[in-house]
């Protein structure tokens, strides 16, 4: 067994760090990995991605602890690992370069570049082996050995014409015009286009929390009123909040749902995404008065400081999707836990309110979610509504402390300056919102944090920072 460590050991990233002991002879970006390619004239392996990522996981199980594979990358190829969280920008060049050339995108990214750092083939997932009609990574790695040393000149033109249309990408050309109202109007035309008036979300199947979007349509509803308007809003805070992407025990989302119903969610958490979460629904909260928005935001910004936050104050970036290997297993639940737990009568109704069944709504599990509201299921079954809703407090509290005791998904905790930013912004905003002062002192703790740690001496503001535990 290959407990050698690469490159990778001195890094202070967690994405990095969990590729440390590969046999592959990973490096991170920086001079000594770009010389040595240069030097050697060996083409570059890049593999982007980000600790939370659960094809990261599966493609590093699979191909980048592999011997054999990981041979062939180090007989070939300089191999260098970047966490997307710490480099955006290189992680948006190649992602732009990835979907010129595969017409898709996503993580794991995989990129082959010339010594100057010119991409000529890239892609997202490989298997090691060719499975359901995708190829192999060790066919992939084979074609390109192949053609680095028998068409070089042929992948050398490749990546100047990729790199020309790359550069084309980048530059925004403008009008020339001011911004005007026009484009509000576009935007909302468009958005009612591509809404699904039943189940809320924009377009199909997986589905991500739009929170800007439906800024922007509470913001235009509030230049001109409409029903319609606000009625779609509607739909897309209470489908989100009553579905499986919402934690219903502990608050906050996951980063999407798999499925069009908001059921299934891809289960990791994103600092980024439940901050403009919560902000969407303060709006929400704001322009209708329903509390239901204001304990969504509530909850959601617990989960931040209850979970997510650093002792110093920082806000930690993600948790992840996998806990034991297994994706998602540390949110479902069979009906036999939760009726050993709550006892037959209270297990019941909370089976019935939180579609909880013996075969499960998850690969014979269940993901808790609302398919009607509390008051609903008070009226279908003629139970008295405040009782119901005081014992499902209680139940799901003690779910809660079950769930706690169980491994948790990995945690990546390093501290990003921008993702900060958003959620010191949604917690300031909710210290005013809900009239609750836990959060301004959050927010004043988690900005002192960053401008004590995250400052250069010139003032500017640095990335990342993350403690060497």
């Amino acid at each position: 067994m290959h407990c050698m460590s690469n490159q990778l050991a001195h890094e202070s990233s967690p994405y990095l760090l969990q590729h440390a002991s590969n046999p592959v002879n990973w490096y991170p970006w920086g001079p000594e990995a770009l010389e040595l390619s240069r030097s050697q004239d060996k083409p570059i392996f890049l593999s982007i991605g980000y600790s939370a990522c659960h094809w990261c996981h599966v493609m590093e199980h699979e191909s980048f602890e592999d011997e054999q594979i990981a041979g062939t990358l180090n007989d070939h190829f300089v191999s260098i690992k970047v966490d997307r969280e710490e480099r955006p920008d290189l992680d948006q060049i190649y992602m732009n370069a990835v979907q010129m050339m595969s017409g898709r995108g996503g993580w794991p990214m995989s990129v082959f570049l010339t010594p100057q750092l010119k991409p000529f083939f890239g892609g997202t997932y490989w298997p090691p082996q060719s499975r359901q009609g995708m190829p192999g990574f060790d066919q992939v790695l084979a074609s390109i050995i192949d053609a680095w040393n028998t068409r070089r000149e042929q992948a050398d033109q490749q990546a100047d014409e990729l790199v020309d249309r790359l550069g084309q990408v980048g530059t925004i050309a403008g009008s020339g015009q001011d911004a005007s109202l026009e484009l509000l109007w576009a935007a909302e035309s468009e958005l009612q286009r591509s809404a699904d008036r039943v189940r809320g979300g924009f377009g199909s199947a997986p589905k991500f929390p739009h929170s800007v979007a439906l800024q922007l349509l509470m913001r235009i509803h509030h230049r001109r009123p409409s029903s319609d308007l606000l009625d779609l809003v509607r739909l897309n805070l209470d489908q989100m909040a009553h579905g499986g992407i919402y934690d219903h025990l502990a608050g906050g989302f996951a980063r999407y749902s798999v499925d069009a119903d908001w059921l299934v969610p891809h289960f990791e958490k994103m600092l980024y995404d439940n901050a403009q979460l919560v902000d969407a629904y303060l709006d929400g909260y704001l322009l209708t008065g329903d509390l239901e928005y204001a304990r969504i935001a509530t909850e959601t910004l617990d989960y931040q400081l209850n979970y997510m936050t650093d002792e110093e104050g920082g806000f930690h970036s993600t948790e992840d999707a996998d806990s034991e290997g297994v994706e998602g297993k540390f949110y479902v639940w069979t009906s036999a836990e939760i009726t050993q737990l709550l006892g037959e009568e209270a297990g019941e109704r909370f089976c019935f309110v939180y579609d909880v069944s013996e075969s499960g709504n998850f690969e014979g599990s269940n993901i808790l979610n609302l398919p009607r509201t509390i008051e609903q299921s008070a009226q279908d079954r003629g139970w008295d509504e405040d009782e119901l809703k005081a014992e499902l407090t209680q139940s799901r509290a003690a779910l809660l402390e079950v769930r706690d005791r169980r491994v948790r998904p990995a945690k990546d905790d390093k501290v990003l300056t921008s993702w900060n930013g958003l959620m010191i912004h949604s917690m300031a905003r909710a210290a005013g919102i809900l009239d609750d002062e836990k959060y301004l002192l959050a927010a004043q703790k988690a900005a002192r944090f960053v401008l004590d740690n995250m400052q250069r001496p010139d003032q500017r503001l640095l990335h990342c920072w993350r403690f060497s535990r």
